[in-house]
């Protein structure tokens, strides 16, 4: 069973992100600020939700949180950043964006850059411990879904309305028939170790 808070005295917003290891499109991050009182039988790390789930628990975080935001970088900023530190940003920009101000921040994973004048707490494997970092996960992953769901009209071929940017076997053919696109990461190995690797 999921947390509802780290301290109870704190005013706490759970951050996570979505999209770290695909090989197109941006990575969204989001934070969430729930009442200390929040439940739902089923919310629980994105990851172990089917996408059905993650659909219908979205409006119910929404309707439900004291705040929330999301927040996206796109694949250029990726490439200059790096992945990891590009995430961070992402949950920088999420926090910022929040209408109420958290007193601490817990952060999925183990890697963050302080947020200025907000504590913060790295939990690894946070989403499948607190409910805000959980919600958090849901609302990066069905923000990012939707956004490639988009993105999918634009270039047909690559399949990305089934694997979002992810590198399948599908998603990785459609690569060495038709090349790259600008929403492809340049700084991403786009094709397996061995393979010649795509100039941009």
């Amino acid at each position: 069973m999921l947390l509802p808070f780290f301290n109870k005295n704190e005013t706490e917003a759970g951050c996570d992100e979505a999209g770290r290891g695909c090989l197109a499109g941006p990575v969204f991050a989001a934070a969430v600020i729930l009442p200390k009182d929040f439940a739902h039988p089923f919310l629980n790390d994105s990851k172990q939700l089917t996408e059905n789930q993650r659909v219908e628990l979205r409006p119910i975080i929404e309707a439900a949180a004291l705040a929330w935001a999301v927040a996206q970088l796109e694949p250029t900023e990726i490439d200059r950043l790096n992945i990891l530190w590009a995430s961070v940003e992402g949950m920088h920009r999420a926090v910022r964006k929040l209408e109420l101000a958290p007193t601490s921040l817990l952060i999925d994973g183990n890697r963050f850059k302080p947020y200025p004048g907000i504590p913060h707490q790295c939990m690894v494997k946070g989403d499948a411990r607190f409910l805000s970092i959980a919600a958090a996960s849901v609302l990066a992953k069905t923000y990012r879904d939707e956004y490639m769901l988009s993105l999918s009209i634009k270039y047909p071929q690559y399949g990305w309305e089934q694997n979002k940017g992810y590198p399948t076997k599908f998603h990785r053919a459609a690569i060495r028939q038709h090349g790259a696109t600008p929403e492809h990461r340049r700084s991403f190995r786009l094709l397996p170790a061995g393979e010649p690797q795509l100039s941009f």
